[in-house]
């Protein structure tokens, strides 16, 4: 009995060991890193990013997906310039979604295969405020309440004194925070941090998140996301980028290769996309990216111009068994060709049955030539 008990323990033991790495809080997100309060798990399981940049100013529209049971959370932004937040236009997901839609085609086969009769029963499957004084680590640029988000400008000179200035704001970060943002630091970037603070009392954070719009100069374009590195789950990442050309990544970062859904001219006349290029023509890129290993992201996604502005979209084929009216054609094909061969084979053996046989006549022949000789002698 004592041993038994033993082994239920050990079990459960091993049962909620693999539980907690399962719901196990990620400290990363696609451009940034995601800190809870150290109280709940909070998970981004996928972030979509609009990018739109003229050469001067870039501005990055982001919205994340997420799960878990957090009411308070956090995520940390590096951006190379000034920054100003504003909420962002849901709408402008659903907008590029439909721009980018890939194309339905149909497309038929001739033989049957693993799902159609006869091999199955025929079911289916269904620009912000003066700079703070560089003698201080840390300096808040401004700071703003911007629907369920409270955001926070932010310049550093020490990552050691950023850490603490988000711990001492309540947030209980990853350790590894500090030696993340030092290569930021070095380079002189500023950051957005944004507190995740539910108006309603109680609420979960889940499912997608109200859009923020964060706009900085660039003379480069540049989409922030060494420190998804941090990340303990695999990342997904979306991007559609609005340039004057197509654009590609100049590398994977450690991540698999990057893949164009779609690349063609816009020309938007109303709407949120209207309004995020101004009214002014451009060339959409949609690119998706996973991140199955985030450890190995190396380096922020920069972005460049391909030899040619080569348009795509993608094609979806439906694939379809061959019918004629309602019947396969290979049915009809074998059905025919049986019948001819069938027919074929009986009209030959009707043929071979009617043909003539000759009969020899009696007397005639050999017999005569023997009766003359006889009569000779």
């Amino acid at each position: 009995m004592w041993r038994n008990r033993r082994i239920v323990a050990l079990l459960f033991a091993l049962l909620a060991t693999q539980v907690a790495a399962l719901v196990g809080p990620a400290y990363a997100c696609g451009c940034g890193a995601m800190v809870s309060d150290g109280q709940s798990r909070i998970g981004v399981d996928r972030e979509t990013s609009v990018v739109r940049w003229d050469g001067r100013t870039e501005d990055i529209v982001m919205r994340f997906t997420v799960r878990g049971d957090a009411r308070r959370a956090a995520w940390i932004m590096p951006v190379p310039g000034r920054a100003t937040v504003e909420l962002g236009d849901g709408a402008l997901f659903d907008e590029l979604r439909d721009l980018t839609r890939p194309e339905h085609r149909s497309r038929s086969y001739f033989w049957p295969r693993d799902r159609d009769w006869p091999f199955s029963s025929g079911t289916r499957d269904g620009a912000g405020a003066a700079a703070p004084s560089a003698a201080a680590p840390v300096g808040v640029v401004g700071r703003e309440q911007l629907g369920d988000f409270d955001v926070a400008r932010l310049t550093a000179t020490d990552p050691d004194a950023l850490r603490n200035w988000l711990e001492s704001n309540g947030f209980e970060l990853s350790d590894r925070l500090s030696t993340e943002v030092r290569p930021y630091v070095d380079q002189g970037w500023e950051y957005v941090a944004v507190r995740l603070a539910p108006r309603e009392p109680g609420k979960v954070l889940r499912g997608d998140l109200d859009p923020l719009r964060i706009s900085f100069a660039s003379d480069r374009l540049v989409y922030p996301m060494r420190l998804s590195r941090m990340a303990r789950t695999p990342q997904s990442l979306g991007l559609y980028v609005l340039a004057d050309h197509r654009m590609e990544p100049a590398s994977a970062i450690g991540g698999a290769a990057p893949k164009v859904t779609f690349a063609g001219p816009v020309r938007p006349e109303s709407g949120p996309l209207a309004t995020l290029v101004a009214g002014k023509p451009a060339f959409l890129t949609a690119i998706d990216q996973e991140f199955p290993e985030p450890g190995r992201i190396h380096a922020d996604h920069e972005l460049r111009a391909a030899a040619a502005d080569t348009p795509y979209r993608r094609t979806v084929f439906h694939d379809e068994l061959l019918t004629v009216g309602g019947v396969p054609a290979w049915l009809l094909t074998v059905t025919g060709v049986a019948v001819a061969v069938a027919g074929s084979s009986f009209a030959l053996v009707r043929a071979r049955r009617r043909r003539p046989v000759a009969v020899p006549v009696a007397g005639s022949g050999s017999g005569s030539g023997a009766g003359a000789g006889a009569g000779a002698v």
